[in-house]
């Protein structure tokens, strides 16, 4: 699943591979999926989208979305969003498609669930939109150490840190697979309330937020995830289910795993002290 690093790696991609392109013909819906949504029939996604050329593209937390003309293409987290060229082949089964006046196409598709959405913005009221629209994102000035900690206000210090940073979207995109690392880097636990966490825990975690999400930026992305051409991304994670068994990158110790929170949660017995 896409988080943050991987819908701006995503876009950037998409601003230099197909902006300006001009939509010859889409197809929504194309394969069945229980999972896959849409807000629009498909016969009114074709009538608003031939003939408008591709515009910017932006990350928005999990989500990549694209100007359409008037509107905006918006996939969720879980739609697969990958580039072919003129002449090669689709898959046989995809969601959705967007091909361009010299062939190529955009190929969307969904494993567990995902979303293709075609929206004004100014009529778009979904939560998770706006809450990435208007929170400042990691790398930017407004989100300093002073708005992070901002974050816990109102907020129950039973709360473990991987539930402050990965829940009821604080941070918008940054989920339980980049967070891993983060955790990692600053030394806490997944499951240390964040009642026990001091002045340095917090500037510590601040700091790896910055530093990771970069990197993960920086490096087109986590060697779990895929970009836009379908090449795996080139920040090894530290803790993901690439390295559960084998020897922390800092430690030595073996990396362990365990169900948390509806996920699974990654960590170094010795780096990272409940």
């Amino acid at each position: 699943m896409i988080e943050l690093p991987e819908s701006a790696v995503i876009a950037k991609q998409l601003n230099d591979t197909v902006k300006g392109r001009r939509i010859a013909d889409a197809a929504i819906g194309h394969t069945k999926h229980g999972f896959a949504f849409y807000n629009l029939e498909p016969e009114e996604y074709r009538k608003q989208m031939i003939g408008k050329t591709i515009g910017e593209s932006r990350g928005l937390g999990a989500m990549v979305e694209t100007d359409i003309g008037e509107y905006r293409f918006v996939a969720g987290d879980g739609a697969n969003i990958r580039y072919y060229e003129a002449g090669r082949p689709y898959p046989a089964r995809y969601q959705s498609r967007i091909t361009f006046d010299d062939e190529s196409a955009l190929i969307f598709t969904v494993q567990m669930y995902g979303s293709m959405y075609l929206i004004k913005p100014e009529e778009y009221d979904n939560p998770y939109y706006l809450v990435a629209k208007e929170k400042p994102m990691p790398g930017s000035e407004e989100f300093d150490y002073e708005y992070f900690t901002s974050l816990r206000e109102d907020v129950s210090g039973k709360l473990s840190a991987k539930a402050f940073l990965a829940t009821e979207q604080r941070i918008p995109g940054l989920g339980n697979g980049v967070l891993q690392d983060i955790l990692l880097e600053s030394g806490l636990h997944p499951k240390k309330k964040i009642s026990e966490l001091r002045d340095r825990d917090w500037k510590q975690m601040y700091q790896s937020v910055i530093k990771i999400l970069k990197q993960m930026e920086e490096a087109g992305g986590r060697d779990t995830e895929k970009d836009l051409f379908g090449e795996i991304g080139g920040y090894r994670t530290k803790l993901s289910k690439k390295t559960v068994g084998k020897g922390c990158l800092y430690c030595g110790n073996i990396i362990e795993k365990v169900a948390y929170l509806g996920g699974t949660i990654y960590y170094c017995p010795s780096c990272q002290l409940k």
